[in-house]
C-alpha cells in the first residue's frame, strides 16, 4: 500500500510511477478527491463537537442556575445528527480511499528500467558453465520423464486435473533432494532461519502482502472455512510478523521456508502449459526479508546472490534479468528474475524473482521496526525471493544432465541426499 502522505506531496511522481507499470493513473486522482473529501469531513465535525461540548457546558450552567435551556438542548440534537451524518460519511469515504490503495500497485524505485514488456528487461548477467554440449538432440523434461518412469503428468492429471504433476520413484527421490539442498545451504551458508508454515491462511494474510483484493480469482479458496491455499510461502512467513514491531538492532531478519504451492492462475490461458512449464501445484522454498529500509536494496543483491549460489553448485546455466516497469509484479518497486536454461525448448524459463517491495507489504501488514528508543515506528522493508522453485529447475537440471544412452546424472551435491548418481531409463 502507497504513503498517502508522500502521494499527496507529490501526485505527478506517483502517477507515471503507475502509469509506468501499465495501470491507470487517475487512481491517484480519485485516491486524493477522496482524501480531500475526507479532510472537510474531518474538518467540519470536530468543529460541531467543538460547538457541542461548548453548549452542553452551557447547558449545564443553566440548569444548574435553573434557567430554561431546552432551545439549546433542541439544537444539540440537530447539530448531534449531523455530526452521526457525517460520521457515516466518512467512513464510507476512508473505505473508499483504503479500497483504491488496496488496488494501486507499488511504484517502481527509480533504478528500474523503463519499459512495456518482458522484452524491455535487462540482462545483468550470465553463467553458462554447464551448458549442454551434447552432440545428440536432447529431448524434453516430459520424454524424459517418461523414459526414466519418474515423473508421471497423465496419472496426476488423471487424479486432479491438468498442472498437477506425480513424482515417481527416483524423481521423487530427486524432488526431496533438491528441497532439501536448498534449505540446508540457506540455513547452513547464508544465515536464514528456517521456518515450516502451514498451506492455508486467511483473508487477512493475503491481504497483508497483496494477493488479495486484486488477485482473488487466481487463488484456490476453501469457502466454507474463508482460507486460501497458498500460492507462495511468502505469504504466511511474512504474516509472522503481522502487526508486530521489531527492534532495530535486530534487522535484518531472514527466514526460509518450504510449501507446496498452488495457483490457479485464471489469467494464463494460451501461454505455454506443458509439463512443467505452468502447474497450478510445484514446490519451493522461498527466502523471506525483514530489512531497515536504509539496507533493503544491499539485502535484496545479496538475496540474489545466494539463489545464484544454488544454481552454481548444481552447475546449471543461468542468467539474471532486471524487469522493467511494465513487467514488474503489481507488490514489486524491484525485481530480478532467475531464469535457467532448457536446452530442449531452446530458452530460459523462469526459476526464481527476488524482490524489495520496500514498505508496500509491511504498511498494509502493519510490520514496524522503532529505529531507536525515542523514535516512533516506522514501516519495515520485506523482501522475498525463490530460493528456488523446483518445476522448471527440474526442467533445466534433467534436460542438461542427459546422456546420449538416455540417463541422467545427478549434481554431485545432491548426491548425498539422493544417494545415487545416476537415473536409467525404466
Amino acid at each position: 500500500m502507497l504513503d498517502l502522505k508522500l502521494v499527496r506531496e507529490n501526485p505527478d511522481y506517483y502517477k507515471a510511477k503507475i502509469e509506468s507499470k501499465l495501470d491507470d493513473p487517475r487512481k491517484i486522482d480519485q485516491i486524493l478527491e477522496a482524501d480531500v473529501r475526507r479532510r472537510e469531513l474531518i474538518g467540519e465535525v470536530e468543529s460541531l463537537k467543538a460547538t457541542r461540548n461548548a453548549v452542553t457546558a452551557d447547558i449545564a450552567a443553566k440548569k444548574k442556575n435553573k434557567e430554561n435551556a431546552d432551545h439549546l438542548i433542541a439544537e444539540m440534537k440537530t447539530v448531534s445528527d449531523k455530526i452521526k451524518d457525517l460520521d457515516s460519511e466518512l467512513s464510507d469515504v476512508e473505505t473508499r480511499i483504503n479500497d483504491l490503495l488496496l488496488y494501486t500497485p507499488n511504484a517502481p524505485h527509480d533504478s528500474v528500467p523503463k519499459g512495456s514488456s518482458a522484452a524491455d528487461n535487462v540482462e545483468v548477467r550470465r553463467w553458462e558453465t554447464g551448458t549442454f554440449a551434447g552432440t545428440f538432440k536432447p529431448l524434453d523434461h516430459i520424454e524424459l520423464g517418461k523414459r526414466l518412469g519418474i515423473l508421471d503428468f497423465e496419472r496426476g492429471a488423471k487424479i486432479s486435473g491438468s498442472g498437477f504433476p506425480v513424482y515417481v520413484g527416483k524423481g521423487a527421490a530427486l524432488e526431496r533432494a533438491l528441497i532439501n539442498f536448498f534449505l540446508d545451504t540457506h540455513t547452513t551458508n547464508h544465515g536464514y532461519k528456517e521456518v515450516f508454515p502451514p498451506f492455508v491462511v486467511n483473508e487477512e494474510s493475503m491481504r497483508g502482502t497483496g494477493q488479495l483484493p486484486k488477485f482473488a480469482e487466481d487463488m484456490y479458496t476453501i469457502t466454507a472455512d474463508g482460507l486460501y491455499l497458498i500460492p507462495t510461502a511468502e505469504v504466511p512467513i511474512t504474516n509472522l510478523h503481522r502487526n508486530e514491531t521489531f527492534k532495530a538492532e535486530d534487522l535484518t531478519v531472514r527466514y526460509c521456508g518450504y510449501s507446496a504451492c498452488f495457483r490457479r492462475e485464471a489469467g494464463s490461458y494460451g501461454k505455454e502449459t506443458k509439463g512443467f512449464l505452468r502447474v497450478h501445484q510445484f514446490n519451493k522454498v522461498e527466502l523471506v526479508k525483514f530489512a531497515n529500509p536504509e539496507g533493503s536494496y544491499a539485502e535484496l543483491e545479496s538475496m540474489v546472490n545466494d539463489v545464484e549460489n544454488i544454481l552454481k553448485a548444481l552447475k546449471v546455466p543461468y542468467r539474471i534479468l532486471l524487469l522493467c516497469t511494465g513487467d514488474l509484479s503489481f507488490n514489486a518497486a524491484k525485481c530480478y528474475d532467475v531464469e535457467v536454461w532448457s536446452p530442449a525448448e531452446n530458452k530460459y524459463l523462469e526459476a526464481s524473482s527476488c524482490s524489495n517491495f520496500q514498505d508496500f507489504q509491511a504498511r498494509r501488514a502493519n510490520i514496524r521496526f522503532k529505529p531507536d528508543a525515542n523514535s516512533k515506528p516506522e514501516f519495515v522493508h520485506t523482501l522475498n525471493g525463490s530460493g528456488l522453485a523446483t518445476s522448471r529447475l527440474m526442467v533445466s537440471l534433467l534436460e542438461n544432465n542427459q546422456n546420449a544412452d538416455g540417463s541422467v546424472t545427478i549434481p554431485e551435491v545432491l548426491r548425498p541426499y539422493t544417494r545415487f548418481s545416476t537415473i536409467e531409463p525404466a
